[in-house]
């Protein structure tokens, strides 16, 4: 028999809150996250616009010591990972330590750092590079960090694939609890994307939006979306084996009952036609719950506001759900964050939880000019109120990597 696995804490960095907490609050509430960058020049390109944090000083979090020896992805993954072991009220100590792992990944890793690195070596030479450069720029470090940090000894690893990141690395320590190789396993991703090279990459292959009108420009599934907006942030959840969680009498948001993971074998950036592969990746989910599609009530979306990627999910939610897909609540919580990449599914995978939890479930903002191809009820604009017995949560990245949770309310 399985293990069960439930989420006992949630820690979250976003362009809409600095806490899981006010994430959920301003994603009820359709905040804006996307404004015009702050932490670079723009002047030679051709967007301006992105999900930067608000307000969000490291200091106030780590000594300035120990920042500096971190790029910016793993100071939102430490940050996060704490916030989330705190929510859980789990405590780590010798007698448990091995017991407890970390899985947090990142699809892009240290960029920033890799940037500012190479200016450094062409204005000063190689031998002027910091120590802590490898491991600033590596993808794995964020969970390194986190695991040194909270003296969490167990299973450590790193799931790097794309925008599919967070949900794959949940679901992969899903996994590994499951097996019984850890009791509690803390899951997510991180990622700081916002650089020159980082927004100059995605503009090369097309992939980002050029409305660079902070309020309207991320619209999922709308009449002339034009791309992606760049997000940055964390999600970390704990997850637990059920009788652990019980025994210490822990808060439970959701239980996970199913996780998909496959490839479409297709195209470096672009989806299967008719999002073959997100079919798969949703039957697979499905499946590995016990479930069928019609006992879903809610499916937090890719939904990327790109023209295909939108029109493809939506044909695999129809496949996939069939005469059910009429009755469907989907949103797509990235109108209000951007894409944050490898962080993304771990953020809504925890709105999906506390969606679960609370009964309420965020809207798709800018839902004001339908694309007739687009015809699920995206929620639009306003959140609901939502009985929700059982959720869906799509990651779809770049390589065809597709990713796709069950949660589940939790009963005993």
């Amino acid at each position: 028999m399985k293990r069960r696995v439930v989420i006992t804490g949630i820690g979250a960095l976003s362009p809409i809150g600095n806490d899981a907490a006010t994430t959920y609050e301003n994603a009820l509430k359709g905040v804006n996250g996307i404004d015009y960058i702050t932490r670079l020049d723009m002047t030679d390109f051709s967007v301006k616009i992105a999900g930067e944090l608000k307000d969000f000083d490291i200091e106030d979090y780590l000594p300035k010591k120990e920042a500096r020896k971190m790029d910016r992805f793993t100071q939102y993954a430490v940050v996060a990972a704490r916030e989330a072991l705190t929510d859980s009220k789990l405590e780590i100590s010798d007698d448990n330590s091995d017991r407890v792992g970390v899985w947090v990944g990142s699809g892009i890793g240290g960029m920033e750092s890799f940037e500012n690195a190479y200016d450094q070596m062409l204005k000063r030479g190689p031998n002027r590079i910091s120590p802590f450069f490898v491991p600033m720029l590596i993808p794995d470090m964020a969970s390194g960090q986190i695991s040194i940090d909270l003296s969490a000894k167990g299973p450590n690893g790193c799931t790097v694939t794309a925008c599919a990141t967070g949900t794959n690395s949940i679901g992969d320590a899903y996994r590994i609890i499951q097996y019984g190789d850890a009791d509690a396993m803390i899951a997510g991703g991180a990622e700081a994307p916002i650089t020159k090279m980082g927004i100059a990459g995605f503009i090369a292959n097309k992939a980002l939006s050029t409305n660079n009108n902070p309020d309207e420009a991320c619209r999922p599934f709308q009449e002339g979306r034009d791309g992606f907006i760049m997000g940055e942030g964390a999600g970390v959840v704990v997850l637990e084996e059920l009788e652990h969680a019980l025994n210490r009498g822990a808060h439970i948001y959701a239980e996970v009952v199913g996780y998909g993971n496959n490839g479409d074998a297709h195209h470096i950036t672009a989806p299967a036609p008719e999002g073959e592969g997100g079919v798969r990746t949703m039957n697979m989910a499905l499946k590995d719950a016990g479930i069928t599609a019609d006992q879903v009530q809610y499916l937090n979306a890719h939904g990327t506001s790109t023209p295909i990627g939108d029109l493809y999910e939506t044909k695999a939610i129809k496949t996939v759900f069939g005469d059910a897909a009429k009755n469907l609540k989907v949103s797509s919580t990235k109108s209000m964050t951007g894409h944050m990449l490898g962080a993304t599914g771990a953020i809504e995978a925890i709105l999906t939880a506390l969606a679960i939890k609370n009964g309420k479930v965020p809207p798709t903002i800018n839902q004001h000019a339908p694309d007739a191809e687009c015809d699920l009820d995206y929620i639009p604009n306003e959140a609901i109120e939502l009985d929700i017995d059982y959720a869906l949560s799509n990651s779809l990245g770049f390589g065809g990597h597709n990713a796709v949770l069950v949660l589940k309310k939790y009963q005993a």
